[in-house]
């Protein structure tokens, strides 16, 4: 059997975590009540078992020795999204730029797959889409 994950949350750093907890909920996202909600990190639910920890600047510093990537310069990865349909991608990112994010570059529709994507409050780069199964496969 393969390795799979029961749970996956990843860590990004945040300037300010109340204003990035705002952007997220302002998107429809909820917050994981199960963690918690602090000047250091919020639990943002993005999807059955997956979660993005918004953690302060500061604080994510002391959980590695590694210096973290400068989002003004860098993408360290893109963190990519499906949803239902191709207006919901548009609310989505439409949604994003109203709250003080960034477009990543235009759509792009493939008939299968409609991709678009914006670049949140501190760099990070979100990719939105929805992909049509039925024609992947025709």
């Amino acid at each position: 059997m393969a390795l799979t994950s029961a749970f996956t949350s990843f860590n990004l750093p945040v300037k300010n975590v109340e204003q990035s907890k705002a952007f997220f909920t302002g998107l429809g996202f909820e917050l994981n009540p199960q963690f918690p909600d602090n000047e250091n990190s919020v639990a943002i639910v993005i999807g059955d078992n997956l979660q993005v920890m918004l953690i302060n600047q500061a604080f994510f510093n002391t959980l590695t020795e590694r210096e973290s990537v400068d989002t003004s310069k860098y993408a360290q990865m893109t963190i990519a999204l499906a949803f239902e349909s191709r207006e919901k991608v548009d609310e989505i990112v439409n949604t994003a730029v109203s709250l003080g994010g960034n477009l990543h570059a235009e759509p792009e529709d493939h008939g299968f797959m409609y991709h678009w994507g914006f670049v949140d409050l501190d760099g990070h780069l979100w990719a939105i889409n929805y992909m049509n199964m039925d024609a992947a496969q025709g």
